[in-house]
């Protein structure tokens, strides 16, 4: 009993609003979801943590301590992160710009400091265990620190450490590119530091440790949620630093006296119902605009409730004037279910997917018909949806988009649309900044552009914000400037007319109620501060714009500290948020602007689309247009910013928009009789008679010299060369052609060879992955020989060689020095994952990392795959792979040769994916299948010449075999697939070889 209390009174410290007595005052951001698992389990809590820092630290020199005869202390830290250092925040704190002087001597330290973890375990049994895991992810340097009658305790922790001394406050030893050198090798260690961290929490959610609490906690349904803590180090939490008027809500003590302007929001008062029905998170909520039923939202599914929570599937009606609460009855409703979405598309709703309970997440559409309340399940067709929750939806016109979620046990970032009227999925193919995987996120739609924001990606809140073209399928990583949202998931995201506002979401701060409000078309967001008399709770819940107003639907959370805890139906007016969130100078009279007080510097010129021409080619003519930064529009086209120089701002600053003026004049214009117009004076006019008007530049488009990656790298190189006295020759030995595995830039195997190149050691391979902007480097090596082909890759900058590769909705992860990957299959991939194999087992004889076991499994929904494969380093990997995509349960990995290892009269389908030939399998793929017969599927090598003939002889080779082996089958060709080309006039074939037993 006194390891429960000690463990209860522990987590209640660290759930306490008192900074705890480390000397950061609280816990560290990234390691949040890794202390939330170790202590859900019964037989551990951590005591104390440190998710890994670089850090400089002062302490007292020798002379100095002697001088006031007193111990020396630990020191003080003038710098720390607990995220990768930024080289120029240190080299200017070093390295000053303006150095004042410091009469007081320290020595300064630079270090890195890798995860340690100070466990309290209930036994040593539990102990040894623990350790013994943490041993295996890396952390050689666990084990039981005290044993005694009260207490065990276990410190996990490695050894990559690093310490440098960099000489005395008044006295620095190193010069600027040693400290840069030193920040580098600490990121690189703070890296491994953090695949070490995450291996291990994978490891421990592997062996019965509670999931991840953003994933699945207890129930699976609750957000655990420590209420005061902060996002971490502020260098690292803030996407746009530097920007003064930036603060996180917990600064904000009174909007008033710092400027930031007030909403009241007020609770509903609810009627028909008890409003503990709302008592709601995870569910879903639709603004309907129908005759029958005018300003209402409708609410289906969530978590919570009256009574025992649970997950629900009560269907409500909310009228968002008088708070009428109405329960809608129907013959037939979703199953309960949370982390869905609801979307409307005309009078239809549209819900996706969501999770029944912590192992049944659904893929399932149900249709809701608003004018006649009817609910309808839909069979569409098209690639298969997966099965996911915590994914957001958006609706441009009769597209339903989705982006990612946790689907199939993993984080995803595919994209995916529904055409709601022909009811057919399809993956969308995109392009451009694509954002990285995460879930709990938002997606709003707005004009022909989808935009979100935030998420979680399993080790961190985002805060990041992207917009999507739906007519290109191009993702932009969108500027934010002014007083950005800060990173979150689990928050809302609504469209009001021209504004898109941000609000609510974890990590939750004691203070924040706050909306955060763009303009679309500007990057400035704007800081509301939404006045309260509550302490609302708004995660997971839904915000639904009902004319001017914001209906605010649930939410709530979990906490070790309070318990349950749910928001109040909540109305907020946005009438007044037009002219709150309008962007800066947007509406200014440009006579009031004093030029010398403007920031940013740069300008542009806006005018209504129709008047752009004119205005151009007067900007042109007269050398106003800043030739440096590119044009762009606002409004979704409506206006057109010219970037102008400052000599024209000066100019053009007391000029006043006439709009009576002579406009049809000027747009009458054409250019050669605006080249006649000599007076700088007159073009000026003419330019204030298009109603043009000057606005500080906050998007900045600067245009870039276009640099082939070839070019960009020879010139880093060649400063390289310069810097070492090196002869510049040895830029002719630059490869000009590289490859990219996942993350990685592969260079060719000749690369570099000269002995020459190794003088430079690892700065010449950090040059070269910089200039390419690859955040791992490797060099090709010989494929191995063996009947395995390992890979020979050689990695030059970073930690290992595991790479992420999502195709066809299936995550492949394999470590490319070991093992080689199929990129030219990718068309037979995705044709086997169209398969529908719900009842077959299937024999995939040559499985790798899983090229078409995973297809089998995750797409085509087999009931049971036995993957054979002879390779150590492909099994480790497809092992994981079936982990990552949530079907270890339905596949036997069967380790070895095929000829020896696979099963007998089990399959119905059998796969031979082995190039330049699997026939020496194909008597073992005659065993496998079951009596009856079942499909095979043969690969090979094939000369374009002789197609028909190699088919041929596979499907009679196969029924000589399946003669031999006593079975009466009938043996046929039913369709040859030509996947690609292999080599000249050699192309990889695939023939599917029906097998069905011919009645005696």
């Amino acid at each position: 009993m006194e390891f429960e209390k000690r463990k209860k009174a522990t987590l209640a410290t660290m759930t306490s609003s008192e900074p705890d007595k480390s000397p950061k005052g609280d816990i560290d951001t990234p390691l949040i979801p890794l202390l939330q698992t170790l202590n859900s389990h019964p037989s551990y809590f951590t005591t104390s943590s440190c998710s890994g820092r670089i850090s400089i630290l002062s302490t007292p020199t020798a002379a100095a301590t002697t001088a006031v005869k007193k111990k020396a202390k630990g020191g003080t830290w003038v710098f720390i992160t607990h995220e990768p250092a930024d080289p120029f925040s240190v080299q200017n704190l070093i390295f000053p710009p303006n150095p004042t002087q410091n009469d007081i001597q320290e020595n300064l330290v630079f270090r890195f400091e890798p995860l340690i973890i100070a466990v309290e375990c209930k036994d040593v049994l539990s102990a040894q265990k623990l350790v013994s895991l943490a041993i295996s992810c890396g952390f050689r340097e666990s084990g039981i620190t005290n044993v005694s009658s009260k207490r065990v305790i276990v410190a996990i922790r490695c050894s990559i450490r690093l310490e440098v001394p960099l000489g005395e406050t008044c006295k620095i030893m190193v010069s600027k590119e040693y400290l840069n050198y030193l920040v580098g090798i600490a990121n690189e260690k703070m890296e491994a530091n953090r695949k070490r961290t995450d291996s291990f929490h994978d490891a421990l959610l592997r062996n019965e440790f509670i999931a991840r609490p953003e994933i699945s906690t207890g129930s699976g349904d609750c957000e655990f949620l420590n209420l005061n803590q902060d996002l971490g180090d502020k260098d690292c939490s803030m996407v746009t630093a530097g920007l003064e008027d930036i603060q996180l809500t917990s600064e904000i003590k009174d909007g008033a006296s710092n400027g930031v302007p007030e909403l009241p929001i007020k609770p509903m008062v609810i009627t028909g119902e008890p409003v503990e029905k709302l008592h709601l998170w995870g569910h879903s909520a639709c603004t309907l605009e129908t005759t029958k039923n005018p300003k209402s939202v409708f609410v289906f599914g969530g978590f919570g409730g009256v009574g025992r929570h649970a997950r629900r599937k009560d269907s409500w009606l909310l009228d968002s004037v008088s708070g009428q609460l109405q329960l809608v009855d129907f013959s037939s409703t979703p199953s309960p279910r949370l982390g869905h979405t609801a979307s409307l598309a005309g009078e239809l709703m549209f819900v996706i997917g969501g999770r029944a309970d912590p192992g049944n997440v659904l893929n399932d559409v149900w249709v809701l018909n608003t004018t006649n309340n009817d609910w309808k399940q839909v069979l569409c067709t098209g690639i298969g949806f997966p099965h996911s929750h915590r994914h957001a939806s958006a609706v441009i016109g009769s597209s339903l988009y989705v982006f990612g979620g946790i689907q199939n046990g993993s984080i995803s970032s595919g994209m995916y649309r529904l055409d709601t009227q022909n009811l057919t999925w399809e993956e969308v193919v995109v392009q451009g900044q694509i954002p990285s995987p995460r879930h709990s996120h938002t997606l709003v739609a707005h004009g022909a552009q989808l935009f979100m924001f935030g998420g979680y990606d399993g080790s961190k809140a985002l805060g990041d914000f992207y917009s999507f073209d739906i007519h290109s399928c191009t993702w932009k990583k969108e500027k934010m400037v002014g007083s950005t949202p800060y990173a979150r998931f689990s928050h809302a995201m609504f469209v009001y007319k021209n504004y898109i506002g941000v609000m609510g979401g974890c990590p939750i701060k004691q203070h924040y109620q706050e909306l955060s409000v763009l303009k679309v078309g500007s990057s400035v967001w704007k800081r509301i501060k939404l006045s309260s008399v509550g302490e609302d709770l708004f995660v997971r819940s839904t915000t639904s714009v009902v004319g001017d107003d914001l209906v605010i639907v649930g939410g709530g959370a979990s906490c070790y500290a309070f318990g349950t805890k749910f928001s109040e139906p909540m109305k907020l007016n946005l009438l007044s948020l037009v002219s709150f969130a309008e962007p800066f100078n947007e509406t200014e009279d440009q006579s009031n602007i004093d030029l010398k007080t403007m920031v940013p510097l740069r300008w542009v010129l806006r005018v209504d689309k129709k008047h752009a021409k004119p205005a151009k080619d007067i900007l042109k003519k007269f050398g106003w247009l800043d030739a440096e930064r590119k044009v762009y529009t606002q409004e979704n086209g409506v206006h057109v910013c010219f970037p102008i120089t400052k000599e024209f701002v000066a100019l053009y600053q007391n000029k006043k928009p006439d709009i009576n003026g002579v406009v049809n004049e000027v747009s009458n214009l054409n250019l050669q009789e605006i080249l006649k117009v000599v007076s700088s004076a007159r073009a000026l006019d003419l330019l204030a008679a298009l109603g043009a008007t000057t606005h500080a530049d906050h998007i900045v488009k600067v245009k870039k010299a276009s640099s082939s990656p070839l070019k960009v790298m020879k010139d880093a190189v060649a400063s390289l060369l310069n810097r070492h006295n090196l002869p510049t020759t040895l830029l002719e030995q630059l490869p000009t052609r590289w490859e990219r595995l996942g993350d990685i830039v592969v260079l060719p195997m000749t690369s570099f060879k000269d002995s020459v190149w190794d003088t430079l050691g690892k700065e010449l391979w950090l040059t070269v992955a910089d200039s390419l902007g690859a955040t791992r480097l490797a060099r090709q090596g010989k494929v191995s020989p063996t009947g395995t082909r390992d890979s020979g890759l050689e990695i030059l900058v970073g930690v290992n060689g595991w790479v992420d590769h999502r195709e066809n909705g299936v995550l492949y992860s394999f470590d490319a020095t070991k093992c080689m990957f199929s990129w030219g299959n990718l068309s037979e991939k995705r044709r086997m994952g169209q398969l529908d194999c719900k009842q077959e087992v299937i024999v995939d004889l040559f499985a790798g990392i899983g090229y078409f076991t995973l297809p089998f499994l995750v797409k085509a929904n087999a009931k049971m795959v036995y993957a054979c494969e002879w390779n150590p380093h492909a099994i480790e990997a497809l092992r994981r792979n079936l982990e990552a995509n949530g079907v270890a349960d339905r596949c036997v990995v069967l380790e070895g040769d095929n000829r020896a290892t696979a099963p007998k009269g089990v399959a119905d389908r059998v796969n031979l994916g082995l190039l330049p030939s699997s026939e020496g399998s194909w008597i073992t793929a005659v065993k496998a299948l079951r009596s009856e017969g079942g499909m095979m599927h043969v690969h090979g090598n094939v000369k374009d010449s002789e197609e028909d003939s190699w088919t041929e002889q596979v499907s009679k080779s196969i029924k000589e075999i399946s003669r031999s082996e006593g079975y009466n089958w009938d043996v046929s060709v039913e369709h040859v697939e030509r996947v690609k080309w292999y080599a000249p006039h050699i192309r990889h074939l695939v023939v599917d070889i029906k097998c069905k037993q011919i009645d005696s």
